[in-house]
């Protein structure tokens, strides 16, 4: 009898689980559509951003004579500038139980630290999100600034924050790159690592506009629009980071829930076989037992 109420207990406690995982499902699914809206949102505005920040780069590249001259962008010449120290900021989530989510991030983020040891550069990390930020200071990984909470709830004026220390280090000359690193949203299954170098701009990278242009711009206030563009531009795309890793991360602990709720499911039902086949045998051995008494007592 011991032996069944262990079972019987089991089984109470791995339905509870199941209850417990199906509704975290439930409330990742719908966070994931708020965040999901939010993130169409976002993309459009980014979009556009990206549309001027391209037009006004390429005006200013045809016309003037030099080019660019800010440090905001790439050279377009032959010329490549030595890397020698970069700024790696990288996005995690503060909360765990989404499956492989935050392992995916923290093995690339290694994998791109590795990389640039091989090649001598000197890394300064930035670290958004709790699970990221614990793992490197317990192996010992200096981090050079971290930010907690962010990546749970994503913040325009708080990213602009974080992300100011790294464009002023750049524009001053401490580091030669500004690189970014999260896990994004792909589709309601599917998330994928994105790699962003943030600094400096390659023009030919950002998303130009298909129409003519019928922006004006005074000429001596190029140089001041454009570098405004950019400031804004930076600071949108780690905001729009954060939006895209917490969809990411919604989308993960969504399927992990569902994987959990229906390996409780398939283990309550093994369970369940087993105790009635333990109680089936424990009716039989007291049938036994009660037949051999009668028939001892004839």
């Amino acid at each position: 009898m011991a032996a069944l109420k262990d079972i019987k207990r089991r089984i109470k406690s791995v339905n509870n689980t199941q209850k417990t995982t199906s509704a975290m499902k439930l409330v990742s699914t719908v966070k994931l559509k708020r965040s999901q809206e939010v993130a169409t949102q976002s993309r459009a505005y980014s979009q556009k951003l990206n549309e001027m920040l391209s037009t006004i780069a390429r005006q200013i590249e045809t016309y003037r004579i030099g080019g660019i001259e800010s440090r905001y962008f790439a050279p377009q010449d032959e010329k490549i500038e030595k890397v020698e120290k970069i700024d790696l900021i990288f996005v995690t989530a503060d909360k765990g139980l989404c499956g492989g989510f935050n392992y995916r991030t923290i093995k690339t983020i290694s994998q791109k630290l590795e990389e640039c040891r091989e090649n001598k550069i000197k890394v300064r990390m930035r670290g958004i999100g709790k699970k990221g930020v614990e793992y490197f200071k317990f192996n010992r990984v200096e981090l050079y600034d971290e930010t907690i909470g962010l990546s749970s709830a994503p913040n325009f004026e708080k990213a602009k924050e974080h992300i100011a220390k790294s464009v002023g280090d750049y524009m001053k000359g401490l580091t030669d790159r500004v690189i970014l690193i999260y896990n994004g949203f792909r589709n309601m299954i599917s998330q994928e690592m994105r790699e962003i170098l943030l600094l400096p701009i390659d023009i030919n990278r950002v998303e130009p506009i298909e129409e003519r242009s019928i922006i004006e711009f005074e000429p001596k206030g190029d140089e001041t629009i454009l570098n405004t563009l950019v400031e804004r531009y930076v600071e949108f795309n780690l905001y729009y980071a954060l939006i895209d890793s917490l969809a990411a991360e919604h989308s993960a602990r969504m399927q992990a829930m569902e994987n959990a709720t229906k390996n409780a499911k398939e283990l309550a039902r093994t369970l369940t076989l087993q105790y009635n086949k333990a109680r089936q045998e424990a009716i039989t051995t007291e049938l036994s037992e009660i037949v051999s008494g009668a028939e001892a007592m004839k």
